[in-house]
């Protein structure tokens, strides 16, 4: 996982984010901009204002450890203490680093934008048992796989991990999850973001 972005030392003092300032005792309304949420341009997904004067991306893997952690520890702090009150944004853009990984990516979009981190907290909360589910095939079945062609390859490490019934909990049906994961243009535009975070110097770290 690589977070790319300005330090998050943005509050001036007596600032608190997600408070207004009142006027003759009333509090404005307060916008939530957690509840924003988009695809970009550049391919990720994101969350909050769009205008905020710190905008923040992490590129990451759905498949990767380290980025579950930060997920499970870092990330609603960093939503209820910088996103929610509009001074960040938070962009999510995918960095590959297994073949598995491009089943559970392509699933987790599949849901839209509006869903995308609901559902990737499912994802990581559930990784190490859909990761031993692929890491405890046998090598008969590995071997199948590997003779298969690409596309069936993704659709058949999709369904080896379960989170196919995931995805269905986000509206996801099965057929609409295989048209997802069988979308050559899905898989290209996941593979454009890989190559320009490739181009701009992210160094993809696998786990060991």
């Amino acid at each position: 996982m690589i977070l790319a972005g300005v330090a998050l030392s943005l509050m001036p003092a007596g600032v608190v984010a997600g408070k207004a300032p009142t006027r003759a005792g009333v509090r404005a309304p307060v916008r939530d901009w957690s509840k924003m949420i988009s695809a970009t341009a550049d391919g990720g997904i994101q969350m909050g204002n769009p205008a905020a004067p710190v905008k923040l991306v992490e590129y990451g893997s759905l498949a990767c450890p380290h980025c579950r952690h930060f997920e499970q520890t870092g990330f609603k702090p960093l939503v209820d203490g910088y996103v929610r009150g509009g001074r960040v944004s938070y962009e999510f853009r995918h960095i590959l680093i297994s073949a598995p990984d491009v089943s559970v990516t392509l699933l987790t979009r599949c849901a839209g934008p509006a869903k995308f981190f609901a559902m990737s907290q499912v994802v990581y909360a559930t990784q190490p048992d859909w990761e031993k589910r692929i890491a405890g095939m046998s090598d008969a079945d590995k071997a199948a796989i590997a003779a298969m062609p690409n596309e069936q390859q993704v659709v058949r490490y999709a369904v080896v991990s379960g989170l196919i019934p995931i995805a269905a909990r986000f509206g996801v049906t099965p057929a609409r999850a295989r048209q997802c994961l069988l979308d050559p243009k899905a898989l290209q535009r996941l593979l454009d973001v890989q190559q320009a975070a490739n181009d701009q110097g992210v160094i993809i770290r696998r786990p060991s």
